[in-house]
Parts: C-alpha cells; structure tokens; sequence
C-alpha cells in the first residue's frame, strides 16, 4: 500500500540566488513554510531579510531557484498573481494611508477581491476590538501601536493564507513590541501561517514554531525556535547574553 502523498509547502523557497545587479544577494537559499506553522526569519542590516521577502513577493525575481506557493512554480509570476494566490504583507513602518479613515485602510486590504464582507469586518474587529471603536479616525493620528493593528487588520481583509510580517518590532517602544507580539501570536492562533522578518530574535522565538537565520544571504542556521532560543552561537549575535 502506498504512503499518501505528503502536503505540499504552502511556500517554498527552493535554492534561490538573487542579485542586484552583479551583487550577489540571496545565495542558494531554501526556506519553507506550511500551512499553520508561524516561522520566523531572523538576520542582522544587510542579512538579505528584505531581498527575501522581495524575491518572495516577486518585486525582484531571482536569476537561478523557485519559489513555489501551494506547490505552483510562481517565480516568474507577477506580485498581484502571488497576492491571488494567498499572500499578503504588513509591510515596515506600516505603510497605512494616514490621509485615510481606519474603515478606508481596512477596505483597501480586500480590493484585489472585488470588496470587503461584512465578515471580513467580523472577523478584523473580534482580533482588534480596538478598530471598531476608531473606524472613523484618520490612520494617521492613531498611535504606532494602533497603526499596526491596522496593517494587520488591513492584510487581514485579504483572507491571506500566508501572513508576511517585515520587522512589526520596528519604531515600538519595548513595551509595544511586547504587546504587538501578543497581538501577532492572537493573529497566528485564528488559523493564519505567518513568516515574520525580524531583528529582533528574543521576541520572535518565543512565538514562532520554527526559525531561520541569516548572514550575508547564507542561511547559517535553521531549526526548531526552541532549540535556536538555546543556540550559543545565536545567543551571542543575536539575544545579548
């Protein structure tokens, strides 16, 4: 009798060289990513971690690899395909439309899917109860904790299978990156996979399922969260003890 076929990942990066030019950013790097799992990818300036999500998204294509959503080769697909297939991001900074009302950044995050539903709505201000009772502010007034409750909730209205996170501890104050990364696990316990692109390690393993770590587009380390937590070596880089 045969095994059953296993799932394929819901994202996967298979040997990817990416450059700039003649720079060689990403080299022969291969992640992966499943439904469920919260895995994060961890790594100094100038790691790659920002190339990474690029290559991931297709801003920049990679000149040899694949990058494979739900088993599809999409390398040579466009950013709006792969967003169809189920990726959305909060981006750094959050990047809302600070001009614009909560409700109006909210909207915007299901306009590939032709419109908001009200259980879209639901499901946004049950995570973030906080929203509903801001719908009407400007984005722009609110404060970075509140702003990035609304590139999640803004992402969220997309129905992403894969929740792409680009440094969410960027510009918070201590205690907000706690709070935010509280905010982050409620998000991943809803059924949402998430990749989360950070500096900060500590913050991340104690959260994620799995991690990555990478130097100079070399990916130096990879494994369980719990056991990166006890890496000496990553305790040294990366944990400050």
């Amino acid at each position: 009798m045969s095994e059953p076929a296993t799932q394929a990942p819901l994202l996967e990066l298979d040997a990817v060289d990416t450059y700039y030019g003649q720079i060689h950013i990403l080299q022969s790097l291969s992640l992966s990513i499943r439904a469920g799992e919260l895995v994060c990818l961890l790594g100094g300036n100038a790691s790659g971690k920002s190339t990474t999500l690029k290559t991931i998204l297709g801003i920049v294509r990679p000149r040899n690899g694949a990058v494979r959503i739900d088993g599809e080769d999409v390398t040579k697909r466009a950013t709006s395909y792969r967003i169809g297939r189920g990726l959305a991001i909060v981006p750094e900074n959050r990047r809302l439309f600070a001009p614009m009302t909560v409700l109006e950044n909210l909207e915007m995050g299901a306009y590939l899917r032709g419109g908001p539903s009200k259980e879209d709505f639901a499901r946004v201000y049950d995570l973030f109860p906080l929203l509903h009772d801001r719908r009407s502010q400007l984005a722009g007034t609110l404060s970075g904790g509140e702003q990035q409750m609304v590139a999640m909730g803004r992402a969220l209205m997309s129905r992403p299978k894969l929740l792409l996170m680009d440094e969410p501890s960027m510009g918070l104050a201590p205690i907000l990156v706690e709070r935010n990364f509280e905010i982050i696990k409620q998000v991943h316990e809803s059924g949402v996979a998430m990749l989360i692109v950070e500096q900060n390690a500590n913050v991340s393993l104690s959260i994620a399922d799995r991690g990555y770590v990478l130097s100079t587009g070399r990916l130096v380390l990879e494994g369980p969260a719990a056991d990166l937590r006890e890496n000496e070596e990553l305790r040294k880089a990366y944990l400050g003890r």
